[in-house]
């Protein structure tokens, strides 16, 4: 009999840890796929992502992969690609996207918070310098974008290709998405057409 993958994420969290001793776990987790890491300020975190955390990134991704069609706009999917800044932070998010070329660390990053981490998630990206950062938790959006001195929270993206994204109508699908993929698909892609005339 097939078993399904635990629903719920299981997550691992150290402080005081040094960047050369997670760099040492990074390395034992090389062969382990669909684990993501995460490091800043002397904190390890492994994240181990259960079936709901993965379905909500797919949904998610799904979404905003028909916007980007839709309105033709040139993206790069760079999904939990490694981020990193050398020594200081690193991290794996859910979706994360590169807008007119590819860079090394991506205009937007997505992550999906269905349990919390204990870590000041905002900062490790702001150490890496990623623009926008998103994440779905309980239901909903939080939008950041960041500025001179830090992220502020936005209620819709800054990022030029993303400004005319309907958030409310996408939180919406991803919501529906939960229990029909093909529902939501079709129920975004009607009104992003809606929103074009």
């Amino acid at each position: 009999m097939q078993t399904l993958p635990p629903t719920q994420d299981q997550r691992i969290v150290q402080s005081g840890r040094t960047w050369e001793q997670f760099k040492l776990i990074q390395e034992g987790f090389r062969n382990a796929p669909g684990v993501r890491l995460f490091y800043f300020d002397g904190t390890i975190e492994v994240l181990m992502p259960g079936r709901e955390h993965e379905l909500l990134s797919a949904v998610i991704a799904l979404l905003l992969g028909l916007f980007f069609l839709e309105r033709e706009i040139e993206f790069e999917p760079t999904g939990s690609m490694d981020q990193e800044k050398l020594g200081e932070a690193f991290v794996q998010a859910e979706q994360s996207y590169c807008f007119g070329e590819s860079k090394a660390i991506p205009d937007l990053s997505i992550e999906v918070v269905v349990s919390s981490g204990g870590m000041n998630k905002l900062a490790r990206y702001r150490a890496l310098g990623v623009l926008e950062v998103w994440f779905w938790e309980d239901g909903a959006f939080r939008l950041f974008h960041l500025r001179e001195t830090g992220y502020e929270p936005v209620s819709r993206s800054e990022l030029p290709q993303l400004e005319s994204l309907d958030i409310a109508l996408l939180t919406q699908c991803v919501l529906m998405g939960q229990t029909s993929r093909l529902d939501a698909a079709r129920a975004f892609q009607q009104g992003i057409r809606r929103a074009s005339f």
